[in-house]
């Protein structure tokens, strides 16, 4: 245990290994952002738009729940098993989407996504913070938030370049098949931190160890206010991008734009957002957490403002690199809050309940955008998406106490 050292550098082997797993823990999402919205019209003649988002709904409320029991699972039995479990499960999500000759298998294939994600992204970032010191947190989450978005976005790119020459199905999700075996290999491979976390808790000295699963889930969803705040805003963050997932490839289709065009917005709007996490999350562990949570949801308000009363591909871009930059103002800093706030012990079960909330954002965000798009329209119901996130910047300006210590 002497030999067991807490801080990036004291473990940049195994830390460099976690950037690069999250790479293709977000790629298994960057294949799907631009192809499947296209697809449920095209191949399978979904005509209501709420029906097309259907596979985000199922995805957002299955990463939510096992969010919820992966921090707990986890805190239990060590994150490597739950990383090697969460691959496997991976694994089957390609192969489903191949294979599918109903819309149905499309659903099912996005809840074992879910499902996928929800145990491979939340042990790469608790890895990721069990190996940082108190100071280094948001400069952690913010390096693995980069990797795993830097993959969505080249995944978006690459999948609709494929689709566009090859066609929707199967060849993109070849693809998926090889990065899930990676990342199954990559799991198997890296050593656990459970040694890191029991080092920082006998270090810690909290008199918090013995919180029971109901204690943290109000906690942090209603009882602290540091706490529930970046459960808010986390929630409004994610049901922004469920929508920005379903609707943003059928609206600037409608506007005439080609699939590869598409594709590149599609993929900017994560690559910015992956690419100024470098810098956010460093940035929020000197100047700290608030700042960055409070601007940040405004500055996603105004981005699909932005874009929904603008015209031309290069608006649209700029758009999407502004949506991109607000999101990476908020992403890390808001893991990073919830890891100051929680004590060792429950850290990794508090952070879940918040990507518990946080991710049912994607299934309510595509939810009422679906039906706000059939009722009003896709440009009326990207509009009044962005509503929450202001009204969420707000919350946390009044309520929010800066947790930076």
């Amino acid at each position: 245990m002497d030999k067991v050292k807490i801080g990036i550098k004291e473990n940049l082997m195994q830390f460099t290994f976690l950037v690069v797993m999250s790479f293709f823990v977000g790629s298994m999402v960057g294949i799907e952002r631009t192809v499947l919205p296209l697809l449920g019209e095209e191949e399978f003649g979904l005509i209501s738009t709420s029906a097309a988002l259907s596979f985000i709904i199922t995805f957002g409320f299955s990463k939510a729940v096992i969010n919820y029991f992966a921090g707990g699972i986890a805190d239990r039995y060590g994150r490597r098993r739950v990383l090697i479990v969460g691959w496997i499960i991976g694994l089957f999500v390609p192969i489903l989407i191949i294979t599918a000759g109903s819309w149905w298998i499309i659903v099912l294939a996005n809840m074992m996504l879910g499902i996928n994600q929800g145990l491979t992204w939340s042990m790469t970032v608790n890895m990721k913070i069990d190996l940082a010191r108190s100071d280094q947190r948001g400069t952690a989450v913010g390096l693995n938030e980069f990797a795993g978005y830097t993959g969505v976005a080249v995944l978006a790119a690459v999948s609709a370049s494929i689709s566009s020459n090859y066609g929707m199905r199967p060849e993109p999700f070849y693809i998926g098949i090889g990065i899930a075996l990676v990342g199954l290999l990559l799991s198997i491979t890296i050593k656990d931190t459970e040694q890191h976390l029991e080092l920082e808790e006998r270090n810690s000295g909290t008199e918090s160890n013995h919180l029971t699963a109901k204690q943290i889930f109000k906690r942090t969803t209603l009882q602290d206010r540091n706490l529930s705040s970046a459960s808010l805003a986390g929630l409004s963050t994610n049901l922004k991008d469920g929508m920005a997932w379903g609707l943003f490839p059928i609206y600037f289709v409608a506007a005439g734009l080609t699939v590869p065009q598409v594709g590149m917005i599609v993929a900017i709007y994560p690559a910015a957002w992956g690419v100024f996490q470098l810098f956010t999350g460093t940035l929020s562990d000197r100047l700290g957490r608030k700042p960055f949570i409070v601007s940040g949801m405004l500055v996603q308000a105004a981005a699909l403002w932005f874009i929904i009363f603008t015209q031309g591909y290069g608006l649209w871009i700029t758009g999407a690199i502004i949506l991109g930059l607000g999101t990476a103002m908020v992403y890390p800093t808001l893991q990073a809050a919830i890891s100051d706030v929680a004590a060792p012990a429950w850290r990794a079960s508090s952070m879940g309940v918040y990507r518990f909330w946080r991710d049912s954002g994607y299934a309510f965000g595509a939810l009422f955008a679906g039906i706000a798009a059939d009722l009003l329209g896709v440009g009326a119901a990207i509009g009044i998406v962005a509503i929450l996130p202001l009204l969420s910047g707000i919350a946390a300006y009044i309520r929010m106490d800066e947790t930076l210590k």
